[in-house]
């Protein structure tokens, strides 16, 4: 017999009520439809537990969301410290730690999106909807771990990169490394001087010639730096006591009657009888470039010039104010012509503009290697960086070779970061300045310690590093034929020099 109060509930419901559970809610969520199935499995992938809730599984769905915060803080602070220590990122254990991250977080996404799937039933749905439902969420598993294995794969890239080109180099024998500390990575120097090398080794030549030799000499303080360039026809440059080509050479370096200074490289790597040892080309310039400058070399790197073309492709090319047409190629440019002017030039374009002597000499070139020094520092940005580094890479792993040790990278990020807001000035020695076939050493030596000590003249500090221990005798200045690149000031700033 059904009571009164029964049937009126009965009445209500149009005699369709089921057993309902504790609480009044429904035992079961509405079932989902094929769009809607695939939407939510992708919603997970961007917020891990909404499937689940969607499926009435609270539990598994507030966990997945508090791992996922967990994650994201995690995140944040991992990045809030690299934008106070960019450099870190560059440690081997960083980078091993982002590798190991990107391959968990790429097994935990695909298995975030199957349980995801399997949670809001998939059964449920017509055979149809099950086959465009899986597939759909396949291809959901591919595009969710392709972003972490990708970052995986170019995290390994650049370690094995840096460790391939500061791999301790045997062209440098007589240089102890010291240990890099934390709290004082350059051993309580204020000044680090970086000799920057342009290698031509290509097709009609035999072995390296250095034709771009420029010092980078860094304030550690402020970031304000001088660009000594010298020329690579400088002739008799004298060797310190220490070298062994000091004895070969007592006045001064004059192999194959000539001397240049682009020379010492290739004659030292093809005389390791007079050297001590093989592949000693580095150190060789090296000494020389110190002994001539007064300052002590503390680190050099050398890029082939022919993979800096590719390089600078790699990031895109770079605008440089082109003063007067270029020609290039041959004795008489007819390869082609850069023309004057404001303009973005491509790697080929770049690497002759700065090569080229047709109608020019060596110091015109030089003054041009240097604003495609600048234009660098001005132009790659960390963005332009990171989004070309696979092909940047690829270019450094074949061009570039340095002494600077891996774990002394981590320091030089946020000095690059101080040069590039500092003060950047340029000094070469050329006539009427310096007379490469016949310098005046004791000149150079002064108009380099002159020209540091204006740079740092802003920052209160003294240029320790520019004083010199034995200066090379001086020579009486010859006056050669004219040259049409003009040079009267000792130093000037890039912005000036180059229209930055």
């Amino acid at each position: 017999m059904v009571s009164q109060a029964s049937r009126g509930t009965a009445d209500k419901t149009g005699g369709k009520q089921g057993p309902r559970p504790t609480g009044g809610r429904p035992r079961f969520v509405r079932p989902v439809t094929t769009g809607s199935l695939i939407g939510w499995t992708a919603l997970s992938a961007v917020i891990p537990g909404a499937a689940h809730l969607r499926a009435g599984k609270r539990t598994a769905g507030f966990v997945l969301l508090v791992v996922f915060g967990a994650v994201l803080a995690g995140l944040v602070v991992f990045g809030l410290q690299l934008t106070q220590n960019a450099g870190v990122a560059l440690r081997d254990s960083t980078l091993n730690a982002v590798m190991i991250g990107a391959a968990v977080c790429a097994l935990a996404w695909f298995a975030l999106i199957l349980f995801s799937f399997m949670a809001l039933r998939p059964s449920r749905l017509p055979r149809g909807g099950q086959v465009v439902a899986g597939i759909m969420v396949g291809v959901l598993c591919i595009a969710v771990t392709a972003p972490f294995a990708f970052t995986a794969s170019t995290v390994k890239t650049a370690n094995d990169l840096l460790d391939a080109v500061t791999a301790p180099d045997i062209a440098s024998p007589g240089v102890t490394a010291s240990p890099i500390r934390a709290e004082d990575p350059w051993n309580g120097r204020k000044r680090v001087n970086f000799l920057l090398l342009g290698g031509d080794a290509a097709g009609n030549r035999i072995g390296v010639r250095t034709d771009s030799m420029t010092v980078a000499s860094v304030d550690i303080a402020s970031g304000n730096t001088v660009l000594i360039s010298l020329p690579r026809n400088l002739q008799y440059v004298r060797f310190p006591p220490s070298s062994p080509l000091h004895k070969q050479f007592p006045n001064g370096f004059d192999a194959e009657g000539q001397g240049l200074l682009n020379s010492v490289w290739y004659y030292a790597d093809n005389n390791p009888q007079v050297m001590g040892g093989k592949n000693r080309g580095a150190q060789a310039l090296r000494d020389a470039i110190s002994y001539t400058l007064g300052l002590h070399i503390d680190y050099y790197a050398i890029v082939d010039m022919f993979g800096f073309a590719a390089l600078i492709d790699a990031v895109g090319g770079l605008k440089i104010r082109v003063e007067r047409d270029v020609k290039w190629g041959g004795h008489f440019g007819t390869a082609g012509t850069i023309k004057a002017g404001y303009r973005q030039l491509d790697g080929e374009q770049v690497l002759w503009y700065g090569r080229s002597r047709v109608d020019s000499d060596d110091y015109s070139r030089m003054a041009r290697q240097r604003c495609v020094i600048g234009a660098m520092a001005q132009q790659i940005t960390p963005a332009t960086f990171l989004a070309n580094f696979t092909k940047i890479a690829a270019a450094a792993r074949h061009m570039f070779r340095t002494d600077i040790p891996r774990d002394l990278l981590e320091h030089l990020v946020p000095l690059g970061l101080k040069v590039k807001a500092a003060k950047i000035t340029s000094l070469q020695f050329v006539p009427p300045l310096i007379y490469s076939g016949d310098p005046d050493w004791k000149k150079i030596r002064t108009l380099t310690t002159e020209a540091i000590r204006e740079s740092t003249a802003d920052t209160g500090t003294v240029a320790a590093d520019a004083t010199a221990g034995a200066t090379p005798s001086a020579t009486k200045t010859k006056k050669p034929r004219a040259t049409p690149t003009s040079n009267q000031d000792a130093a000037k700033s890039l912005d000036e020099l180059c229209g930055f």
